[in-house]
């Protein structure tokens, strides 16, 4: 399938930024994007890069009403000599697939995916951050858009790529963290949908994380539904517990998101020696542990933050302090190890960085 390529006119391009650490997340966009469409019985057609647009729909775009909508997310990095990496892309495709079966929305051919992910950020290879930490997030997503309002899979789809430079994903940058536990609220149950990027697991996280943030909390650790017992995921990332030797995350039964760099901290961690387990871990032993002096770390890892550790956890009116409120070293190595993966300053021996420029 051939990509057609409408160039924005040069009088049109946005200025680009001139301060990199004003960058943000996820508040500046380039001046392309990717798209093609579907339609039952023909399949993917007409994709291009075109210049950034918005899009439109019709007002019952079933995307609008059913919460047919994924998508994912992953990064680019600039590198030495003007090379452009990528971190491990066809697991995003492949999650991306996992989410489209789920939702009952069509497959896309991996190997279009990976030339329309390459070529749009060839394309705007120059709004990728020349600073330390800065890259140019990748988001592509797809959205039912046939017009009608019976409840059933659509039969029509947009599938679009946008990309914008991003900065540190959290203002605190590397630093620990303060999360809430939430037991009144769920993000996901087992059976439904929560091993997806699907927009509607999100929505569903917003009330219990704008309480958390209230509180003066970054994050809320989500337990599961059934039991209200065992930790599942943190905000929008995934979970680890260093506890004594062992580092501890959540099996991936179907309600946690399958993370990219969840997998890639659980490989390097086993690289370095250290013991992983996934399995369920129940919070009382969280909260045991931290009180025995055994929990040792505890941190996030997502596309956006790499590794996010934390310093400190409330739960049930009591803040328990992890690591005595300091970045743990597991926890700084890890992030040091993938970042340098990321952006071309080391050996990759786990074959995840892509070359795509330079």
């Amino acid at each position: 399938m051939e990509i057609k390529i409408i160039k924005t006119p040069p009088e049109k391009l946005k200025p680009k930024p001139k301060d990199e650490s004003q960058l943000g997340f996820g508040k500046i966009f380039t001046d392309h994007f990717f798209n093609m469409k579907y339609k039952n019985g023909k399949g993917w057609h007409d994709p291009v890069i075109e210049p950034y647009r918005p899009l439109q729909l019709d007002p019952t775009a079933m995307c609008l009403h059913y919460a047919q909508e994924i998508f994912e997310g992953l990064k680019a990095y600039r590198g030495k000599d003007g090379a452009i990496f990528l971190f491990r892309p066809t697991e995003n495709i492949k999650r991306m697939n996992a989410s489209a079966e789920r939702m009952c929305m069509p497959a896309i051919d991996e190997n279009v995916f990976l030339d329309a992910l390459k070529k749009l950020v060839i394309l705007e290879k120059d709004w990728i951050p020349h600073s330390a930490g800065a890259s140019l997030y990748i988001r592509p997503t797809m959205i039912a858009t046939e017009a009608a309002l019976g409840v059933h899979p659509a039969d029509e789809y947009l599938f679009f790529i946008v990309v914008g430079p991003v900065g540190a994903y959290y203002p605190e940058g590397f630093s620990p963290t303060k999360i809430f536990v939430s037991e009144k609220y769920v993000r996901a149950a087992a059976g439904g949908t929560g091993f997806t990027k699907a927009g509607g697991n999100y929505a569903a996280s917003l009330y219990a994380s704008r309480i958390a943030a209230n509180m003066g909390y970054t994050q809320v650790l989500w337990l599961d539904a059934r039991e209200n017992k065992f930790v599942e995921e943190v905000g929008t990332s995934n979970i680890f517990f260093l506890i004594g030797d062992e580092l501890i995350t959540p099996a991936l039964t179907g309600t946690i998101l399958p993370g990219v760099t969840r997998n890639s901290v659980i490989q390097m961690a086993r690289h370095f020696g250290i013991k992983v387990a996934e399995r369920q871990l129940p919070i009382d032993d969280v909260i045991t542990a931290s009180q025995k002096g055994t929990l040792k770390e505890v941190f996030a890892s997502g596309t956006a933050a790499i590794v996010s550790p934390v310093g400190q956890i409330y739960f049930r009116g009591k803040e328990y302090l992890i690591n005595n409120g300091k970045t743990g070293p597991l926890a700084e190595k890890l992030y040091n190890e993938i970042l340098q993966i990321q952006y071309g300053l080391k050996e990759d021996e786990f074959g995840w960085r892509v070359k795509i420029h330079g």
